[in-house]
């Protein structure tokens, strides 16, 4: 018996472990191997694949892909529409699944909507990105990161608010 919600459009491949309380919503595919912890929330059109790590209390919004070698540690957000990587230089005619970069979102992170994060990075404790947001290097814990690329623009602290601007 399963103890998580999935809309009848979504599909569950066999071999994906889904926590308690989860929630999926519409036209989402979590695929064999895929990790979800407990109370998630995984939106409208989400792709969840096979290694890929969602701790608990991760709020995946809709339209995002969250790609083999990507770990979200507990209470990360996901913004619409924000993009991880996995390859470091694709090409349609060259097979590099060996060459998988892992990214890791920290615990309490939060990536703003269309926000694009390059594999092979880590985001620190409670850091934000900003809504489009380029991150092309890693991101320090309770760092406010904007623009593209992605530059810090200030601290902040567990609940987001900005502590101090940088000049």
């Amino acid at each position: 018996m399963n103890n998580y919600q999935t809309h009848p459009t979504a599909v569950i491949d066999e071999g994906a472990t889904i926590g308690n309380g989860t929630k999926i919503w519409h036209f989402s595919h979590i695929m064999s191997g895929a990790i979800i912890g407990e109370n998630c929330t995984i939106g409208q059109n989400v792709l969840v694949s096979s290694q890929a790590v969602l701790g608990n209390n991760v709020k995946v919004q809709n339209n995002v892909s969250v790609y083999t070698g990507v770990v979200c540690e507990d209470d990360v957000f996901l913004g619409p529409s924000c993009v991880f990587t996995n390859v470091i230089n694709p090409r349609s005619f060259i097979s590099r699944k060996e060459e998988f970069r892992p990214t890791l979102v920290k615990k309490g992170a939060a990536i703003g909507a269309n926000a694009t994060i390059i594999c092979g990075l880590t985001i620190g404790e409670y850091a934000m990105i900003g809504a489009g947001a380029v991150v092309t290097k890693d991101v320090p814990a309770y760092a406010l990161i904007v623009g593209n690329p992605g530059k810090q623009m200030a601290w902040v602290d567990k609940e987001g608010n900005t502590i101090e601007t940088l000049q």
